[in-house]
């Protein structure tokens, strides 16, 4: 349970040197932890925010661990599983907290409502991003920093440096604490840091506490009141309040009490190690030094327990070497009694920082084969392709029956079955295996994306099947994945108006899931039935297209450890996110054709619809959305396994459109699980319809035009401006 530095360590640990048998799973509220000794530096402005964090999910991948992302809200020891917000109940034979502390600013009445507490890195870091854009059209600005440890002391001096080249005036930065400065370290630091604040007029006040917090106003117990247009909170925190719960030793500030082996002495399951923990035999500050230095004996315990080995006693150092940036490339270097300070001493905390975080971000290589092919996608990315498909169901020469209004003969993306006396019902299956190591959000994704040919079609989905295998294992852990496929899958069909009816399960190599839908068409004016079909497009039609591209080439680098954690935690948005509005604005705009956009890549859907309608296409390359980081990794040549068989689309464009620019070629044959929709819609219908994808929350795009046929098989041009330079094509036809 959390991503802290102590468990950066174990999770490299396990995927250095795999135990058989185990499974690893991570529950972390955030994907990119931080690393607390550059976050001042990241404040001052002499880092990247990548620079400073670690990517769990790439370490995760590389420690063979399920990375679940959510946060844990309690322990249910007696049944041993972890609570979370989001996700049902999951299972351990052995649980480790390396969850940090939390900010308490309940006892500080309206702190909660006004100041931005350092905790979690995560959210100060965005607050942070947005004061600086605030700053540069400020004249003046007023900061409050509360707290007087390590950590505040080093956030003004970084926050100063920063404000200073951005405002024409310098900043007023104020710092109060409880006690004095620093009250952990020597005199001579002390003396040290005071002189730094009297000549960058950081004032301090200590010795008289902040009572409660008004909007812009600081108030001291004395009565006096500090302005500020932003206040931090950087006091001493605690544990998290859910740990009460737990019926585990805690100490007075709700720290989980340790032995020497950093295992709880109540509950010989558990361990913890970071700020959550307190050592009573061997007690320590908080120090992210001390974090650091309980990974290997952490992981090695947790190793040792599994085998069923005596566990090794481990005992901190009593004093660690703390160096504290002043912002301005300089550092302080606080060791018991001894205080020195310089621009040699931040080369030296440069140096050990970048070493640090360059274990855990140049990770060895993943895979011994180079070969792209040798990992296989999931998702959609593991469909056959469509030439295969083709001739497969061709050879099969499949009968039809009476009751069948749409079939193989006419196919669609979901089946029309008529029966007289009877509205008629929507049919479709998809299964695919697992794209991602967490079954809960596989079965979101999964039953997502089984909705998608509903939704494409103009219908309402009303009941499904589930189709699961999961690989052997023991009966509880098979139980436990199961129900959280299942939970995920059943989430999103009940939020559509589905129930789920029956089903079946299966052993199998690995995860697997899938859902056979039945719906009805939507009544529309007065209550005739629209359907939405793939054919019926019309020379003028606006194409739209209601999500960006990119799913399968950002889940194939996330295998290989090479997609950033905000790209893939983008895509995982996308891929949840429900068609049903969108197809639901998409039949009130009268749209004449529609599909979703999924294994076969934008341009093989696109042709699906051009060759049933008798049409071409005019694609402004400009205007088609990409996830962020799928075209770079794209023109860096990342493709997912799928991308070699959907090749055979791009016969559709010229030679020297593929080569004008490849990425966009190759995002145009990316496979999309839970794509969105693409239809067309009249000229004059057109803005407002997409105007109203946009205020539903889709990042939907105007992204080409339909044209008439030039050839007996379709053509898609890329044409740059011709949305815009076509907007009066054809307008009888658009409009009629």
């Amino acid at each position: 349970m959390g991503g802290g530095h102590a468990h950066v360590h174990v999770l490299k640990s396990f995927g250095m040197w795999p135990v058989p048998g185990v499974r690893v799973s991570l529950v972390a509220r955030d994907v990119e932890t931080p690393y607390s000794g550059m976050l001042p530096g990241y404040v001052a402005g002499h880092y990247r925010f990548d620079e400073c964090h670690i990517d769990l999910r790439r370490l995760a991948r590389f420690a063979g661990a399920r990375l679940i992302h959510d946060e844990a809200v309690g322990l249910d020891r007696s049944a041993r599983q972890i609570l979370c917000r989001g996700h049902p109940p999951i299972r351990y034979d052995l649980v480790s907290l390396d969850i940090g502390s939390t900010p308490r600013l309940d006892d500080i009445p309206g702190a909660a409502e006004h100041t931005v507490p350092v905790k979690p890195i995560a959210d100060f870091a965005e607050r942070w991003e947005a004061l600086l854009e605030r700053a540069r059209d400020m004249r003046k600005l007023r900061l409050g920093i509360v707290g007087g440890g390590a950590g505040g002391v080093e956030l003004a001096m970084a926050a100063q440096h920063r404000l200073a080249g951005l405002l024409d005036t310098p900043p007023e930065i104020t710092l109060i604490t409880r006690e004095g400065l620093l009250p952990s370290h020597n005199e001579a630091v002390r003396r040290r840091v005071k002189t730094i604040f009297r000549e960058r007029n950081i004032r301090a006040v200590t010795g008289n506490p902040v009572a409660r917090v008004e909007a812009g106003r600081l108030v001291t117990e004395d009565g006096s009141e500090i302005e500020f247009d932003e206040a931090l909170w950087v006091t001493e925190a605690a544990g998290a309040p859910w740990l009460a719960e737990t019926g585990l030793p805690l100490d007075k500030r709700g720290f989980l009490l340790i032995d020497d082996r950093l295992r709880s002495p109540a509950d010989p399951a558990v361990f913890a190690a970071g700020d959550i923990a307190t050592m009573p035999a061997h007690p320590r500050e908080k120090s992210g030094v001390y974090a650091v230095r309980a990974g290997p004996p952490l992981a090695d315990n947790l190793r040792r327990v599994l085998a069923g080995r005596r566990l090794r006693r481990w005992r901190p150092q009593r004093q660690a070497l703390a160096l504290i940036g002043t912002g301005d490339r300089r550092a302080i270097a606080s060791r018991g009694r001894q205080e020195a300070y310089g621009a040699p001493l931040w080369w030296l905390k440069e140096r050990i920082d970048r070493r640090w975080m360059r274990r855990y971000t140049e990770l060895p290589a993943m895979s011994a084969d180079d070969d792209a092919d040798a990992m296989r996608c999931g998702g959609c990315a593991a469909k056959v392709p469509a030439d295969v498909l083709g001739r497969v169901m061709a050879r099969l020469d499949a009968k039809t029956g009476d009751n069948v209004a749409i079939g193989l003969g006419d196919p669609d993306d979901a089946a029309l079955i008529s029966f007289p006396g009877a509205p008629p019902l929507l049919q479709t299956v998809d299964f695919f295996r697992a794209m991602v190591d967490d079954p809960y959000l596989f079965g979101r994704i999964a039953a997502t994306h089984a909705l998608g040919d509903i939704y494409a079609m103009g219908g309402v989905p009303e009941t499904a099947l589930a189709i699961a295998t999961l690989p052997a294992a023991r009966p509880p852990i098979v139980e436990h994945d199961l129900l959280h496929m299942l939970k995920g899958g059943t989430e999103v069909l009940e939020a559509a108006g589905a129930v789920l009816v029956g089903g079946h399960s299966a052993e199998g190599a690995e995860l697997g899931l899938g859902f056979a839908v039945t719906g009805r068409t939507r009544p529309h004016h007065q209550d005739r039935a629209r359907l939405l079909r793939k054919r019926g497009l019309r020379p003028g039609d606006r194409l739209l297209l209601t999500k960006p591209l990119g799913t399968g080439v950002i889940l194939a680098a996330e295998m290989r450890g090479l997609a950033p954690a905000r790209a893939v935690e983008a895509a995982l948005d996308a891929m949840q996110q429900s068609a049903a509005d969108a197809s639901v604005c998409l039949a009130a705009q009268g749209a004449t054709a529609c599909t979703d956009v999924t294994g076969f890549g934008l341009l093989g859907h696109l042709l699906e619809m051009l060759s049933a309608s008798g049409m071409d296409a005019r694609l402004d390359p400009e205007r088609i959305p990409a996830l962020d980081g799928a075209l770079p990794l794209l023109r860096g040549g990342l493709t997912s396994s799928m991308h070699t068989g959907n090749l055979g689309a791009l016969t559709a464009l010229s030679s020297e459109e593929i080569a004008r620019d490849p990425a966009v070629a190759a995002l145009l044959l990316d496979p999309q699980t839970a794509g969105g929709l693409l239809a067309g819609v009249p000229a004059g219908r057109a803005s407002a319809c997409l105007s109203e994808l946009r205020r539903l929350g889709y990042r939907a795009a105007e992204i080409g035009v339909v044209a008439p046929a030039s050839g007996k098989t379709p053509r898609v041009f890329l044409d740059p401006g011709c949305v815009q330079n076509h907007a009066e094509l054809l307008p009888a036809a658009a409009e009629s």
